[in-house]
């Protein structure tokens, strides 16, 4: 079985719009929000969201990138990429609502390590998660609070999200 596109670009940004909506209505408003993404394309979401929420709000939203790479519990069995810079808001998280965004949600691992790799940073007054995609398969009670499309699929399917960032596309592909 071939490789199919499950997103376009126009359905993705729809999803990241409605994530962004999502986001402003839960937290009553862009104040004090901090969106963080994990490496790579979360950080590129991360980017979007915070840009579609600076048009609806009229005012910016603070964006970090989080490294997590030397916070997995996976790293002796799988020889992971090098790691990525963290930079974090110079206003820092403390007290502030964080909403970590990555492209994938499968296992829960990512976001576990994630979790720690905050706690280094300091002691945010809530943390969110917002993934593009949710395809299931958890092995730790993490899940999403804002999804852009749910998409159940075996584990043994490959999901990659392209961005144009990087990719030269936006899509989602299942393989």
């Amino acid at each position: 079985m071939g490789a199919r596109t499950v997103l376009d670009g126009a359905e993705i940004s729809r999803a990241l719009t409605r994530i962004s909506h999502e986001i402003i209505e839960a937290n009553k408003g862009s104040e004090g929000l901090i969106l963080v993404g994990i490496p790579t394309r979360g950080s590129i979401l991360a980017r979007r969201i915070a840009e579609s929420i600076a048009r609806i709000e009229g005012a910016p939203v603070p964006v970090g990138q989080l490294d997590i790479t030397m916070y997995r519990d996976d790293l002796a069995k799988n020889p992971t990429r090098s790691p990525q810079p963290t930079e974090m808001p110079v206003e820092g998280i403390d007290g502030a609502t964080v909403v970590l965004v990555d492209d994938v949600l499968f296992s829960g691992r990512t976001v576990r390590a994630a979790l720690d790799a905050l706690n280094d940073h300091g002691r945010p007054r809530a943390v969110r998660l917002a993934a593009l995609i949710d395809r299931g398969h958890r092995e730790l009670p993490i899940r999403a609070d804002y999804i852009g499309k749910n998409l159940p699929s075996s584990k043994d399917e490959r999901i990659r999200v392209r961005v144009a960032e990087i990719d030269g596309e936006d899509a989602v592909i299942i393989a």
